[in-house]
């Protein structure tokens, strides 16, 4: 049986596994399934139609599966999915999608710090970190091993490309390419995140590749369709590094910051 403080209100219908921990005060929805091993501790909410995978912590004041902001919104059933081994620190919050089962998806082992928001609609990877105060708007997309600073701000629809990070305070409103930081209000893109790639066991030539990459889109007085033209002529183009950055940017509809 799952461990549930006296105190906690379950709703009927919620699934909760054998081995989740449920404390005090805390609040489980009627539609909330909770995987293996998870914990809502004191005081937290998980509510809305939302499935959480194994082993997540949602720590005291957060909420989780709350309704979307958006003003679309005209009812239905959306979603929130969520992997495993997510942590939500306090006061986080997390919201449904907007459309009738649609979902609001998050990957594993994902860290959201105190105070800190995922809009409807989001779809987030594996291992984002954010700093307490961030916040993602509506629709954003943010690949595997993202970094979003303390007090940042995305704005709705943007995409981070994976390995790339936000500085603290920031305002972002257009893409940000793979491996590349990003910072200011609007932020523009700095450098090549170096420190984060050799943490992840990026190679000595990787991390070079990555930091031509960035000198030929950034440095070197190239309009947008010049300096990709050029990176595609790099004689390691077909490289798996420089192919992701390339196709990033032509994918990218937003515009790349």
């Amino acid at each position: 049986m799952p461990t549930i403080h006296p105190t906690a209100v379950i709703e009927d219908g919620a699934q909760i596994s054998d081995s989740a921990e449920i404390g005090a005060y805390a609040y489980i929805g009627g539609e909330v399934r909770l995987g293996p091993g998870c914990r809502v501790y004191h005081h937290a909410t998980v509510e809305g139609y939302t499935e959480m995978g194994r082993d997540n912590e949602v720590f005291p004041y957060a909420m989780i599966g709350g309704k979307t902001h958006d003003l679309k919104f005209t009812g239905g059933h959306p979603g929130l999915k969520i992997g495993n081994s997510n942590v939500f620190r306090e006061y986080s919050t997390v919201h449904l999608a907007t459309k009738d089962e649609e979902f609001t998806v998050l990957g594993d082992n994902n860290t959201i710090l105190a105070y800190s928001h995922i809009a409807h609609d989001c779809q987030i990877g594996n291992h984002l970190i954010m700093s307490s105060h961030a916040a993602l708007g509506g629709h954003v997309i943010c690949e595997d091993h993202v970094n979003v600073g303390w007090g940042a701000g995305i704005h709705q629809f943007c995409r981070l490309g994976s390995h790339s990070m936000v500085g603290a305070s920031s305002k972002l409103v257009q893409d940000l390419a793979p491996f590349f930081i990003a910072e200011g209000g609007p932020a523009k893109a700095r450098t090549h995140n170096r420190i984060g790639l050799e943490r992840s066991g990026y190679s000595a030539e990787e991390i070079s590749l990555v930091h031509q990459a960035f000198k030929i889109l950034y440095r070197e007085g190239l309009n947008r369709s010049q300096s990709l033209a050029k990176l595609e002529e790099h004689p390691s183009a077909s490289e798996p590094i420089l192919s992701k950055i390339i196709s990033f940017y032509r994918q990218s509809t937003r515009g790349v910051c």
